[in-house]
């Protein structure tokens, strides 16, 4: 039997546009801690990053850190009120995403803390039904792309080998991450300040319909 093919997509500035800068300024509302402090203690303290790779393996913990290190102290609905804040809906993206769905299995494969997998109801509405609970993290998955763990492990969750698998990123540096992998790639880029949809639908259809 034919394996099935697997659309992985990025979540930010693939799906949604992201701008650290108005999610910094919501926080430092909510949170009564200056932005600078916040930066450069959580962010540029590595402990983001830190997270994106499981470092805390559930939201409480997560939080628990931050305000430990940053001393600031927020909820889970606070923290996603900031998240969402820098949150853009890319429609021509997400249309895309649907038409992706027709062809095969779609899956977010994103770099990412828990909260945001825990969030996703709240953050992404326009796609959690089409996804069905394929929205791989790499707190999750215990790597961050563009390391080569992290395409591996992705595959194993849908039991399908490289080839029959996509990655749709603005990373250039997570596109070549996947293709070292053995999978397909795209990188999303802007054309005059516009999300590439066009080239983003070429590669969808160009990736269905390739000889097997």
């Amino acid at each position: 039997m034919e394996a099935m093919d697997v659309y992985f997509f990025d979540c930010d500035k693939t799906l949604y546009d992201y701008d650290f800068r108005k999610r910094l300024p919501k926080l430092a509302e909510l949170s009564g801690v200056s932005q600078y402090q916040l930066a450069s203690a959580w962010w540029a303290g590595g402990h983001e990053r830190a997270a994106e790779a499981g470092e805390y393996p559930t939201s409480e913990e997560y939080l628990e850190a931050f305000a430990v290190v940053t001393g600031a102290r927020i909820t889970l609905e606070q923290w996603q009120v900031a998240r969402k804040a820098a949150m853009t809906p890319i429609r021509g993206a997400i249309a895309s995403l649907h038409r992706a769905a027709e062809r095969g299995t779609v899956s977010l494969l994103s770099n990412n803390p828990i909260p945001f997998k825990d969030s996703l109801p709240v953050l992404t509405p326009e796609i959690i039904d089409v996804l069905q609970g394929n929205d791989l993290i790499s707190a999750v998955l215990g790597a961050r792309k563009p390391e080569r763990r992290i395409y591996t492990r992705a595959l194993g969750v849908f039991g399908v080998p490289a080839q029959n698998a996509i990655l749709f990123d603005d990373s250039a540096a997570n596109v070549a991450g996947a293709i070292e992998a053995g999978m397909h790639a795209f990188q999303l880029r802007t054309i005059d300040g516009e999300f590439d949809i066009a080239g983003l639908d070429a590669a969808i259809d160009a990736f269905a319909n390739r000889a097997r």
